[in-house]
């Protein structure tokens, strides 16, 4: 019998975890004199960590990633997390470096642990200098105030924001012998999405007792089932970050199948929630699309297909014009030059007919209309080609995003 997990959207985050603090606070990181936005996060576990992450695959990696890595390799074990929004701190060569390291080291002397015990995140404007007075006066405020209340939680939530338009919080919970094991995550993003990853921030939190390794294989598995499926725009980010805490304060170790099992359901359900969360927060996207590829010969093939489709530009105009062209969507598919044919093509708008052995159903055209109209929908693409699928969560694009990125 499995282990039922329960899953909660919009919670208080990463203070719902025994054993962890945050904080959020404002420390004027864009510098535009604005005193009450929250831009300096912590994340807090006096009890230590094992860790694992995931990042960018950018050639054009931030220094807080740099740092990041380096410091997982250390083995741990982990205390904090220390992240900001309002420059990205990416394209600012050895000084960019340093002041990350900086940032390490202070959060760690703050906390009386070492420097490879706290990871770094930052996020924002590309290319600009960290303004490092600012940044330390936010950091010792974010030390001094951390709790583990819901309050707490939001601001950190709240302070790792960009273009997002609110806070993305959830928390898993599962029991195991009377025993209830927490997952919680606080995320970001909303423009330059993109598979592996997306412009975003995942920074996830457990009371799990479980070693580095497993966690790594664990979390390498849940994002390629979230993160590693949504799309905005088709851009990759130079920042994007993926980190778990756990500090075993609940005593529950997977043990057996059947906790493993439940924690990698719990990770992933928490993975997948935030994902979903930033597309439906794209920048000023209307329609969210849940893009089926079916009967692929390989899974990476019917990737190919969905990217192809999901990253179009004529199909996202056509999808913010509510307008059923699935002509644009097959043509999508066939230059991901997987072999599509024509005549095996089976389409479905939602559950409405599209095409049948690559021949349109011209009959349901009004129902056709009526799904693309929808905040959400689904397109299910069955190339009848083998077994293998992929989805992807997309949106359409807006004049409104083109006016909001013409410029920062």
């Amino acid at each position: 019998m499995s282990i039922e997990i329960s899953l909660e959207s919009h919670t208080s985050g990463i203070a719902e975890v025994p054993g962890f603090t945050c904080s959020g606070v404002p420390c004027d990181v864009r510098q535009k004199g604005d005193k009450k936005r929250l831009d300096v996060a912590l994340i807090y576990s006096d009890i230590p960590c094992a860790a694992a992450g995931v990042f960018t695959l950018n050639d054009i990696c931030a220094a807080p990633v740099q740092v990041c890595r380096k410091h997982l390799q250390s083995g741990g074990p982990f205390h904090a997390i220390i992240a900001n929004s309002g420059n990205a701190n990416a394209a600012t060569g050895e000084e960019g470096y340093a002041n990350a390291v900086a940032m390490v080291e202070q959060t760690a002397h703050l906390l009386g642990h070492s420097s490879e015990s706290v990871f770094v995140c930052s996020t924002g404007r590309i290319g600009r200098k960290m303004p490092m007075q600012a940044i330390k006066e936010g950091i010792k405020a974010a030390v001094d105030v951390a709790e583990s209340n819901t309050q707490s939680g939001i601001n950190a939530a709240t302070a790792i924001l960009t273009s997002d338009t609110r806070p993305k919080t959830v928390t898993a919970r599962f029991t195991v012998d009377g025993k209830t094991i927490t997952v919680s995550a606080m995320g970001k993003g909303a423009g330059m999405i993109q598979p592996n990853m997306a412009t975003m921030f995942a920074l996830i939190a457990t009371d799990m007792l479980i070693e580095q390794p497993l966690l790594q294989e664990m979390l390498k598995k849940a994002t390629d089932l979230s993160f590693n499926r949504i799309s905005i725009d088709g851009d990759m980010s130079t920042n994007d970050t993926v980190l778990v805490l756990a500090n075993g304060l609940s005593g529950v170790e997977p043990a057996s199948q059947e906790i493993k099992d439940a924690f990698q359901s719990a990770l992933t359900e928490v993975c997948v929630s935030l994902a979903k969360m930033m597309v439906g927060d794209g920048e000023r996207i209307s329609k969210v699309v849940d893009l089926r590829i079916l009967g692929a010969k390989t899974e990476e093939d019917a990737d190919k297909v969905a990217r192809a489709i999901g990253n179009s530009l004529l199909v996202k105009t056509s999808w913010f014009g509510s307008d059923p062209n699935w002509g644009r969507v097959i043509h999508a598919a066939g230059y991901a030059r997987v072999g599509v044919q024509e005549s095996k093509l089976n389409m479905f708008y939602n559950d409405v007919p599209v095409l049948v052995n690559g021949v349109a159903q011209d009959a349901f055209l009004s129902k056709w209309k009526e799904v693309v109209s929808q905040r959400e929908f689904s397109i299910r693409l069955d190339l009848g080609l083998g077994e293998a699928s992929y989805n992807l969560w997309t949106t359409d694009l807006t004049t409104g995003y083109v006016d909001f990125n013409k410029s920062e």
